[in-house]
Order: C-alpha cells, then structure tokens, then sequence
C-alpha cells in the first residue's frame, strides 16, 4: 500500500466562522484501500472536516485534491463524483420500505412509460450482489422495520457501497452494536479494505481503532495534533495526542474505604430471567461496577430497582429498613436515580432548555403557592450548570443543541439538584468523547466520596476496571462473582461473564 499515491488530499484545510477557528491548516490524505482511524475529543473538529470532506462546507483556506486535480469549489456533486460515501451515526433509513428500496431510493429501475412503473426484480438484482459482497444475513426484500441496529448499520454501507464508493467514512458506526455485532462490522471494515474501498473509520472506542485502522489522525481544538503509522498506534498514545494528558489521570481512587450499606437486594428476579435470584449490596462511597455481556440482565435489574419494571420477587432493604419500590416515583422518594443507557430518549427532553430539564423531576421545590419560582429555577440551573461544567451559552440553551457529553450532565444535574442516596449509571459514557468521560469519572468520584452508593453498568472493560471500587458480573440474570481491586483484569471479567472461575 505504501506504494499507491493518494487519491483524495487535504491539503492546509482551515475553517473560519465568526469568532471561532473550527479547523487550522488540517492536512489528510487517503490512499486506496487505506483504514484511517479519526480521532479527538468533541469539538475538536471532526464534524467539520467531513463536512467539508462531503461538500457541505466549504474550506476558508486550503485545497482539496481528487487524483491529483485541485476541485475548488468542492460540492456534494463533486464528492459523490470522487465515490465518497458517509454512514452517519444517526441511522437514516425508511422503516416502511425494504432493503432494496432504501438502497437505490430515487435511482429505482423502471418500466411501463409514461407510467414508470417500479422494477421490483431488476431492484433486487441490483441490490443482491452488493448483499453478498458483505456477507449479510437479510435479503433484498427484507422489511427495514423487522431489522437490529446491527443489520440496519450494514444496510447503511451497502447504500453507500451502491454510491460505487471508493471512501466510506463511518460516524461511530458501533456505539449501538454488541460486542459480536462490532466483530463483524470490523471483519466488513477488513473485507471493504481487501477490495480497494478506502475507510475513514470516527470512533470514541480506540480498542476498535487499535483493530482495524492502518493510520490515525488526530484532532485537538481544530488543530491536527499528530499521526501514527500502524506501528505507533497504542491506546495510551491515542489518549495523550486527545486531550493532552496520560490514561491514569482519568480514574481516581476512592478517598477512603465505603461506609454501610444503602442498598441491599436479596433474591430479587426480574421479567428477563424470572427464574433466577440476584443478591447484591450497595455501600455508600463505593463505586460498584456492573460487568457482563449484552443480554445478561443489567439493564433489567436497573429497571426494576429504579421501579421502572416490576420485581417479580426478592426483597429490597433500605439503610436496613425492608422497602417496596413499584414505580420511579417510589424510588425517588428514597433517594435512589437512575441514568438511563439512553439519555436522549428516556433521560431527556431534548426540545426543552436545561433549566426546564433539571427542575421538572422536584418542580415542586421551586413552587410558591403552586407557581414556579423562575428565579429560584434558574438560580439552581446555574449553580449546576457552573459546578458540572455545562458547555452551553446559559441555562435556557435547548438541550438538543448540546453534546453528548453535555447532555449526560444535564440528567445527573437533575437528579444532584435532590441530593441523592443511590445512584445507578447505565452506560454513562456510551458516545461521549475520552474527555468528557474524565469529567463524568470524576463526577461519579466526587458523589461516591460524599457517601452516594453507586452503581455503574457498562460494557466498556477498561471503564470497568478503571472506576469501579468492586466489580460484580452478572451473566444470564444471576451474579456470576465479584472481584475485588487485586483482582481486576479483562481475563477475570470474561471468564465470570461467560461462566468460568476468575484466575
């Protein structure tokens, strides 16, 4: 490879907008058959040079070259033309159409003028080969509507692998795939690069760059901060270019050991696997991380602890006090929150401001004679936003506009503004960029240090490792084991998670 000349360059790419330096003299190449790892911190820039890589945006300064002929302007046309393809991060497919459908939507072959009727068998035609190409599991007539995240993922580079594409830039293509469906999108990734198809591969997961990139670039504060050759990509190193400072400084240690137990669940079963009992305690100041592999129950267990679904049986004891809880309302009333996996759909109301997000779980707190304080509403939005570090103008900011980063503080700013006593984080950093997970790290220190018991699932290895006080895995709706600090490592993780004994 390291004969073939780039096909597409970027060449002292800059991006001015009123007052900010989106992008400073950024220089990217990608030669054929190439896997470039794109990294950085949100905000650091990435948008904005596949923007201009898509023809979205123009550049304020520098060139763009396609085979060597410079394309000024370059447009969505011009990007199409060069065989640049995009499989963004939010999904855009038609759930009421089929697979070949959203394929070739508006270039379906025809017959029957004037009436130009759609050819149903030659659209499966087209679309089959580009199915077998990656190996898929569903067919051209397959309802969208009836596919995984998984499938509906691969469908997206099949759309563009239709496009003639000889880019594909993926926009963390995995943060909604299990750790086999990540497998495979990465065997895909390789099958793509085999054929000569170039990939610029945008993950927050560096352990999926370490895998499959041949090249990572990356981006600080719209600045390219360095490159590494396959050779010199290493997590730690990746981590350092990002945000300027070691893995270690991520993870700080518990201030003391934990005090007594806040929570204890005995026996307890949920609808996922009703057959079997949990046991597990909960200390204040502890981090408890919850390992184990998707479909293991966690999220279920969260659920029915925070009175989402409902305990099919067991007991709850509360600071020694035995306690019933069957509905969020009853969890909130003892103190206990949860951070759902999914903030934007179950977290948030990202149509409204931060300040209407943070007091509408306690609005009666800030009520005069059942009128809402709007000083004192705003005052404590402040005080939030200002102690999480809230990127955002003010507080009536629209909380879609914000990051993921900045949207996973707004639902811990509401439950802090209630003093809480139990807190459960369901992958909290799931889409969050290397720095904005140091801060929630420290955020969750910070509680477990004021005596919150905490409760962290996640299927990240290294933030189970790094955070957790104790771990518990769970597998197929029981608590496998536990392991204590000395303990830690992926290899004792993996073996509870899959039913072994740790070493």
């Amino acid at each position: 490879m390291q004969s073939n000349p780039p096909f597409l360059e970027l060449v002292d790419v800059g991006k001015i907008y009123p007052g900010v330096i989106a992008l400073d003299k950024v220089a990217l190449s990608v030669k054929p058959g190439e896997v470039i790892g794109l990294i950085g911190e949100n905000g650091a820039g990435k948008s904005t040079l596949m923007n201009i890589l898509g023809g979205v945006i123009q550049p304020s300064s520098g060139a763009i070259r396609v085979d060597g002929a410079e394309r000024t302007p370059f447009t969505v046309p011009d990007a199409i033309a060069a065989g640049i393809a995009f499989v963004h991060q939010e999904l855009n497919l038609f759930d009421n159409l089929d697979v070949a459908a959203n394929v070739f939507i508006g270039r379906e072959p025809h017959y029957g003028w004037p009436l130009r009727i759609i050819d149903r068998k030659a659209l499966a035609a087209k679309v089959q080969p580009l199915l077998d190409r990656l190996g898929v599991d569903f067919k051209p007539d397959t309802p969208v509507a009836d596919m995984s995240i998984a499938q509906r993922q691969l469908l997206e580079i099949v759309k563009a692998l239709s496009l003639n594409s000889r880019l594909v830039i993926m926009d963390e293509p995995t943060s909604s795939l299990t750790l086999s469906e990540t497998e495979g999108l990465l065997k895909v990734i390789a099958g793509l690069k085999a054929d000569g198809v170039s990939v610029i591969f945008i993950s927050h997961r560096l352990h999926e760059i370490e895998q499959c990139a041949d090249r990572v670039v990356v981006l600080r504060d719209g600045q390219q901060v360095g490159s590494l050759n396959r050779n010199e990509i290493e997590h730690g190193v990746m981590i350092r270019l990002m945000i300027g400072r070691d893995l270690k400084a991520l993870y700080i240690p518990p201030a003391g050991p934990p005090g007594r137990i806040t929570l204890d669940m005995v026996g307890v079963r949920t609808a996922a696997y009703p057959q079997e009992r949990v046991n597990l305690t909960l200390r204040s100041g502890e981090i408890i991380g919850l390992a184990g592999l998707v479909g293991s129950g966690r999220t279920e267990l969260a659920r029915a602890i925070f009175g989402i679904d409902r305990l099919l049986g067991g007991s709850l004891r509360f600071e020694a006090e035995p306690i019933v809880i069957n509905s969020p309302r009853a969890a909130i009333a003892r103190g206990i929150y949860l951070v759902p996996e999914d903030r934007k759909r179950s977290g948030l109301l990202v149509d409204l401001s931060l300040v209407a997000n943070i007091s509408l779980p306690d609005v009666l707190s800030y009520a005069n004679l059942f009128l809402v304080d709007e000083r004192k509403e705003l005052d404590n939005a402040e005080r939030q936003r200002f102690s999480l570090a809230i990127k955002a103008a003010d507080v009536r900011t629209n909380a879609r506009t914000l990051s993921g980063g900045n949207q996973q503080k707004i639902v811990l700013a509401k439950w802090l503004s209630m003093r809480p006593r139990v807190m459960i984080f369901d992958e909290p950093t799931r889409g969050i960029d290397v720095g904005a997970k140091s801060e929630i790290y420290k955020m969750m220190r910070r509680l477990a240090d004021s005596g919150v018991a905490i409760l962290m699932i996640s299927s990240d290895m290294e933030e189970v490792i790094g955070v957790s006080d104790r771990i518990a895995v769970m597998r197929e709706g029981k608590i496998s084991g536990f392991l204590a600090r000395d303990q830690f490592s992926e290899q004792n993780v993996i073996r509870l998670a899959v039913g072994a004994s740790p070493n």
